[in-house]
């Protein structure tokens, strides 16, 4: 199969106990939640109300029907974004953000919707906290953050913000695409209003699942309308949780998956897989070292960051590298702008990208010890070429 470092884009391989309870719902069980009384549908219901449980406790939300089900983290951005702002309201943003954020914020600065402030970041990605404060307006409607860059795995001081956010009463949204099951969240002791994740990274669930959680108090518009399998009387949707957000069939089967995952992360204890990616980093980071030609990016800490970062090698353009790591030493890398040329302005790659690695709970020492070996390799046959600036 070879090594597979790429988890910061979608996480591989997933626990056997995803793939069975996935199999097993769709073996033994089969039928829409929500959408009938017999026996089968209440079945679905169940599992679909467990996983939102599950969930509901990795977080830290009292409320489990304050947790609705989408897609993948990107619409549950765009529901908690556009569900919050009006026409002339202000909204607040760092320096690095994934496009998932960057572009719909964009969109709507462009359309006249909204305007926006950007926070600065340093070149290694931390966030320049004490700016923020003079950027908020008497119209700021919103404040959204990733927790981790997607490219140097950067940490953002979410608890920093929460508390200038909830002082002010302004809400707060982060996203939390790269942190969620790889890093404790706590979304009362962090001050977060609306969080956004996707099941098919760090949660270790399938494709096609993800979810955002509102507090109490905060009611965004609807994404979409549709039937929910409550209330079907009304003309509007319903206004209880999590059915106005849930319009349409659920993906019941990722949901399912989802969840088993998420109890294996539980069983497993985030703190203990937060660990594993801390001591990985610092031996990656101590091989890496010993290679002159590699150009690391970001805080190069584990303490400040967690388990992805981004390098290039002297002489070599990224994709190049990643093909031969992949086609000659089984190894298999993310290399380009990921999705977040915000983060690449900042380090001045956004011409040619950066390789990236992202490191997941079945990532070992051999592995890292393979990918090392590539690069040597690789940097020894290059010496002397300068083709990437450091």
């Amino acid at each position: 199969m070879g090594i597979y470092l790429d988890n910061a884009a979608t996480s591989f391989p997933k626990p056997d106990c995803v793939v069975s309870a996935m199999e097993k719902y769709m073996r033994e069980v089969g039928v829409s939640s929500g959408r009938g009384a017999y026996r089968l549908a209440l079945k679905a219901d169940q599992m679909v109300y467990e996983t939102r449980r599950s969930l509901a406790k990795l977080f830290n939300i009292k409320d489990a029907s304050r947790l609705v089900f989408t897609s993948n983290v990107t619409e549950s951005l765009n529901l908690a974004i556009k569900g919050i702002v009006s026409p002339g309201d202000h909204v607040v943003t760092s320096a690095m953000e994934h496009n998932a954020v960057w572009r719909c914020l964009r969109v709507l600065e462009a359309e006249g919707v909204i305007s926006l402030s950007v926070v600065p970041c340093h070149r290694n990605g931390t966030l320049a906290v004490e700016q923020l404060p003079a950027r908020l307006r008497p119209t700021t409607s919103l404040i959204v953050m990733l927790h981790a860059s997607n490219v140097m795995g950067t940490l953002v001081p979410v608890k920093e913000v929460g508390a200038i956010a909830r002082e002010r009463d302004i809400p707060f949204l982060v996203d939390a695409a790269q942190t969620a099951g790889v890093y404790p969240i706590d979304v009362e002791d962090l001050s977060v209003d609306l969080l956004a994740f996707t099941g098919h990274k760090g949660l270790l669930g399938p494709a096609g699942t993800g979810g955002l959680y509102i507090r109490p108090g905060l009611a965004p518009q609807p994404l979409k309308q549709g039937g929910t399998g409550s209330e079907s009387s009304l003309e509007r949707q319903p206004d209880q949780l999590p059915e106005r957000y849930e319009a349409g069939t659920l993906n019941i089967p990722g949901i399912v998956g989802l969840g088993a995952a998420v109890d294996f992360l539980l069983a497993q204890g985030i703190g203990a897989i937060r660990a594993h990616e801390r001591e990985l980093l610092a031996y990656t980071y101590e091989q890496l070292s010993q290679i002159d030609q590699v150009c690391l990016y970001g805080p190069r800490h584990p303490d400040r960051q967690i388990g992805v970062f981004a390098f290039n090698l002297k002489g070599v353009r990224p994709e190049e590298a990643a093909y031969v790591l992949d086609e000659v030493y089984g190894v298999m890398v993310r290399a380009g702008l990921h999705c977040s040329p915000c983060a690449h302005r900042l380090l001045g790659t956004e011409q040619y990208g950066t390789l990236r690695v992202g490191l997941g709970y079945a990532t070992t020492r051999g592995d890292i010890d393979a990918l090392v070996e590539g690069l040597r390799a690789i940097a020894l046959r290059t010496e002397g070429v300068d083709t990437v600036e450091r």
